[in-house]
């Protein structure tokens, strides 16, 4: 590792090399666009992200998946056959030049090809090794199978989501795996910055994708603590009358008018809808919406429906948002993805930028950082690498001779 005091970039310097096989890698992605060079170690075969769509076109291959090109974005790929001597070999010695290791194979997978946390400290004392299992590597679960879905499920987070009525239902996307990501990200840095500034030694980072969920329950755990009250599913439902996700012209708006800071945001409400002529919105000011057990009734639900429905249906999410605004309401558009990509908060940040594809050469946008570092910038990184594209500049690097690495390619070691 050298020096980073006068670096360009926060983690300029830092080699990490990745291991992970699932969304988690992430992780990698994160370190990589803060200016650590990320090093993807694949098998020959390629990463399984690389068969997880959507794909350019949709047409199925390795090197048009969307999935991969966005969780690799800014890495290098080699590609070893961990099954094989020659790739544990390998391994190792690229692992002699790592500060950290991130991997997700499964508890004991890399044990079996001789590359455990003992094997690796053997060769580099101070290497961080960062392990993301569905359970953690201890206790009754530790050996376990799980995928994002199921760990999802296992940390509480897939009861709260969906509709009172039906079965749970799952966010878009991996978020499971994306939200381990994150806090091997948090983990492995706090790890390294202790390893730099006190007993210059690597450890074992142990993340568990159930309890990285269990983090985003918000208060739900002390419902039960503290009340003995399991929280439901409320879908988008009013969670009292005038809160809640509803209908408007082109598409839906999420307004908190009852149940916080009730009698302003309430009364602001009311006066609103009767500035604009809604039918019934007088009967808003009555003494019995202040009364919080009838705010939460489904009669009050259906009455405040019935009175502001009709005028929402009229109005687009911009304009009810810009009268929410006017008026101190909070009010806000429910935004697709494609509203995203026109917000004008984003792009005045230019939080999407522009990349390109490495195999097709299609152009398409990538979010961006929710951060910004105002002496060592975020950086959005190179396409993610195709399949191997740095297999021979980084073997080269190790001391790998040319017709040594033709013998490990065409033995299908390396590809």
């Amino acid at each position: 590792m050298e020096n980073r005091i006068s670096r360009q970039t926060a983690l300029q310097g830092l080699r990490v090399l990745d291991f992970c096989t699932h969304a988690t890698q992430y992780c990698g992605k994160l370190l990589a666009q803060l200016g650590a060079e990320v090093i993807l170690v694949e098998p020959p075969a390629g990463s399984a992200t690389r068969r997880n769509g959507p794909f350019i076109g949709d047409e199925p291959h390795t090197e048009r998946s969307l999935s991969y090109a966005y969780l690799n974005q800014g890495k290098k790929s080699v590609c070893l056959d961990l099954s094989r001597p020659e790739g544990r070999d390998l391994a190792l010695r690229l692992a002699q030049t790592a500060d950290i290791m991130i991997e997700d194979q499964g508890v004991g997978v890399l044990e079996r090809f001789d590359l455990g946390y003992a094997d690796l400290c053997a060769v580099r004392p101070s290497l961080v090794l960062t392990r993301i299992s569905p359970y953690g590597l201890t206790g009754p679960y530790a050996a376990y199978a799980g995928d994002d879905l199921s760990t999802l499920a296992m940390g509480g987070l897939l009861y709260l989501g969906g509709y009172p009525d039906t079965e749970p239902l799952a966010a878009y996307g991996q978020q499971a795996y994306l939200a381990a990501a994150q806090f091997a990200a948090v983990g492995s840095l706090i790890a390294l910055w202790e390893c730099e500034t006190h007993s210059g030694s690597g450890q074992l980072v142990d993340v568990s994708i159930q309890e990285c969920v269990s983090m985003a329950l918000e208060n739900a755990a002390q419902f039960v603590d503290l009340e003995e009250t399991v929280r439901r599913r409320n879908g988008g439902q009013q969670r009292q009358a005038g809160t809640g996700v509803f209908s408007c012209r082109d598409g839906m708006v999420y307004l908190m008018a009852g149940g916080i800071a009730a009698n302003r945001f309430w009364a602001a409400t009311a006066k609103w809808l009767m500035d604009a002529g809604a039918p019934g919105a007088a009967s808003l000011l009555e003494p019995q919406w202040q009364d919080p057990e009838f705010l939460a009734s489904d009669g009050a639900k259906e009455k405040f429906e019935q009175i502001f429905l009709p005028y929402a249906a009229t109005r687009t999410k911009a304009e009810l948002y810009a009268d929410g605004q006017q008026r101190r309401i909070p009010i806000c558009p429910v935004s697709t993805s494609a509203d995203l990509l026109v917000n004008p908060q984003l792009r005045h940040r230019h939080f999407f930028q522009m990349t390109a594809h490495p195999y097709t050469g299609a152009s398409f946008a990538v979010p961006g950082a929710p951060y910004r570092l105002t002496e060592t910038p975020w950086q959005l990184g190179a396409p993610a690498p195709r399949l191997g594209e740095h297999t021979a500049s980084i073997l080269s690097e190790l001391g790998i001779e040319f017709m040594d690495q033709e013998i490990l390619l065409l033995s299908g070691v390396t590809a």
